[in-house]
């Protein structure tokens, strides 16, 4: 596996506490979150770059409005000291922000993802990224996603939704690696 790690920056994904509005659908990862700050955790303490990433929907009523209690990060996921914030509007962490020149000026050449949703956001920018020649790597069980409507009435439980979509990734866009993984890297580093 080749990771320099000293090039690996860690992209948290829409850690928010808007995804656990009761509006939302039934999410499936109860580890998120003890995934999720392991990989901060790690990240930190062998000071490497976080950039953290906010959706900021411009959706009238959207539980990740600014301003909202939705829009804050979730207990532990926020920046500490100058972790930088990058805000984005639209699913890609690419699209419409200078995440690509920000990756660049630290010298990345891998970015670890992980957040909320799998499906979505995460995904998008999983995609994005390589497309636009990142080595982009994935932490599935730092991640999580809903159930979703099947469009004919029914309902795709959240589990297959994550496993269709990692499946995806990992076949044309990304690494995969889990938190233990990485960690064990972390400390090997």
């Amino acid at each position: 596996m080749d990771i320099d790690l000293d090039r690996a920056v860690l992209l948290p994904i829409d850690m928010q506490r808007a995804f656990d509005d009761p509006q939302w659908p039934r999410r499936w990862n109860s580890s998120v979150d003890a995934n999720g700050l392991a990989l901060i955790g790690a990240w930190r303490a062998a000071n490497r770059p976080i950039i953290h990433v906010r959706h900021n929907s411009v959706t009238p009523g959207s539980t990740l409005a600014p301003g909202t209690i939705g829009n804050s990060f979730r207990p532990g996921f926020g920046p500490i000291g100058d972790e930088p914030v990058l805000s984005k509007s639209v699913n890609s962490a690419f699209i419409g922000t200078d995440l690509d020149l920000r990756l660049k000026r630290l010298g990345a050449r891998h970015v670890v993802v992980f957040g909320i949703s799998t499906d979505m956001c995460v995904s998008t920018t999983i995609r994005t990224g390589a497309n636009m020649g990142w080595d982009m790597i994935l932490v599935p069980d730092a991640c999580d996603c809903f159930d979703l409507p099947d469009g004919m009435g029914g309902t795709i439980r959240a589990e297959d939704v994550q496993a269709a979509h990692v499946a995806t990734l990992a076949f044309e866009f990304c690494r995969i690696l889990s938190t233990a993984e990485l960690a064990g890297l972390r400390l090997a580093a």
